[in-house]
C-alpha cells in the first residue's frame, strides 16, 4: 500500500515538474492575474463555474478572493454560479442543465468582468455554452482545462490546459495554479506595508 501511496504522490510531482518547464502555461497563468488585476481595478468582478470537483474548486476559489487568502483585508466581488441551488435546480428542470451557467452569466456579467470554468476534458456543455455567452457580452473567459482544451479551447481567451489525462491530477494543479492567481491579485491590489 505505501508504494501505491508513493507512486501516487509521484505521479502528481511529475506532472507539476511539466509545469514548471511548461513557458505557455506559466504566462497564462501571469496574464490571467494581471486580467484579474485590471478587473478589480476598474470595479468588476470575476465569476467562476465548473462540475462536480471542479465546482467545489471555483467555489474554493472565488471565497479566496471574496473573503480572504493570505491576510486581512477588504472583499473583492467573486462568486461560483452554482451555489444557489433553488436556481440551479429550477433552470434545469424548466429549461436544460446545459443552461445553468449561461443564463447567469446573462443576469450577473457585464463587459470586463471574467468568467473562469474548470473543466478536466473542457467539454463540460454548460461550461462551454456560459463561455459562448460571455464571448458574446465582451466578458474575458479562461478556461483550466486537461490536455486537449477540448471545446472549451475555441472560446478561451485565456486557456490553461494541464498537461494530462488525469482527472485528479489536473485537479490537484488547477487548485495550485488558481490559489497562485489568488495570491498574485491579493498581493497587487492590497500590498503588504
Amino acid at each position: 500500500m505505501i508504494e501505491f501511496i508513493s507512486s501516487k504522490i509521484k505521479t502528481s510531482l511529475d506532472l507539476k515538474n511539466k509545469l514548471l518547464q511548461d513557458t505557455s502555461i506559466l504566462k497564462a497563468v501571469e496574464t490571467l492575474a494581471n486580467e484579474g488585476i485590471k478587473a478589480y481595478k476598474t470595479n468588476r468582478k470575476i465569476i467562476w463555474c465548473g462540475n462536480g470537483g471542479s465546482a467545489a474548486d471555483a467555489q474554493h476559489l472565488s471565497a479566496e478572493l471574496s473573503g480572504r487568502f493570505y491576510y486581512d483585508r477588504p472583499p473583492l466581488f467573486s462568486e461560483a454560479l452554482h451555489v444557489n441551488t433553488s436556481y440551479i435546480t429550477a433552470v434545469a428542470n424548466d429549461y436544460s442543465y446545459d443552461e445553468i451557467y449561461s443564463r447567469l452569466v446573462k443576469a450577473m456579467c457585464q463587459k470586463g468582468d471574467i468568467l473562469i470554468g474548470l473543466s478536466t476534458s473542457g467539454n463540460s456543455k454548460n461550461v462551454v455554452k456560459a463561455f459562448e455567452t460571455a464571448k458574446e457580452m465582451g466578458v474575458l473567459t479562461c478556461g483550466f482545462t486537461g490536455e486537449s482544451g477540448g471545446k472549451m479551447k475555441a472560446v478561451s481567451d485565456i486557456l490553461i490546459n494541464i498537461p494530462s489525462t488525469d482527472t485528479p491530477r489536473i485537479q490537484e494543479c488547477h487548485m495550485l495554479l488558481g490559489h497562485t492567481v489568488c495570491e498574485l491579485i491579493e498581493l497587487n491590489l492590497f500590498p503588504k506595508v
